[in-house]
């Protein structure tokens, strides 16, 4: 039996962060992105000034380790101001990311289950993610009760887009 411990991760973590994404984003975008683009966004949301930023904005890191071997992380944050400027209790499912050799062995639930306890603990009402519109982890959220609210376009510079769909899990 896979015995799952979630960890809060701290800023000295950030090499394992930044190896599971380097390790997962091929698999995951290649099929869906450029290389250029993937190259772009890994260097745009972990390096170390951006995961540094992070963790000063209080983005929250947890790592999932599976019968003794670090295997992946989530991060989670509270956006009490959504894009329209408006007050809202929520938190932020930022990423989520699982080695390949890691899939199916209940490691992804669990971190998504860190974030959403988080959510609860901290008095959101819901939690909400952007999915790549073409990234098979779509139906992982739907099957554990994530509903699509929008389509989201989003110009990241370098001429490069993110075309996600917004969702939420009500708490």
């Amino acid at each position: 039996m896979n015995e799952i411990i979630i960890r809060q991760a701290t800023f000295e973590d950030r090499v394992f962060i930044r190896s599971v994404s380097e390790r997962t984003w091929p698999s995951t975008y290649g099929h869906i992105i450029s290389q250029e683009q993937i190259d772009f966004m890994l260097d745009w949301m972990y390096s170390d000034k951006s995961l540094a930023e992070q963790f000063e904005k209080g983005h929250q890191f947890y790592i999932a380790n599976l019968n003794g071997e670090d295997i992946g992380f989530c991060s989670v944050s509270n956006e009490p101001i959504d894009e329209d400027g408006n007050a809202q209790k929520a938190h932020k499912l930022n990423k989520l990311y699982v080695l390949p050799s890691a899939h199916g062995t209940g490691s992804g639930k669990a971190l998504m289950n860190k974030a959403i306890e988080v959510a609860k603990e901290e008095g959101s009402s819901s939690l909400f993610l952007q999915v790549n519109k073409l990234n098979n982890a779509y139906t992982f959220y739907l099957k554990n009760g994530f509903i699509k609210e929008q389509e989201f376009k989003f110009d990241i510079g370098n001429g490069f887009y993110m075309d996600d769909y917004v969702m939420r899990l009500m708490l």
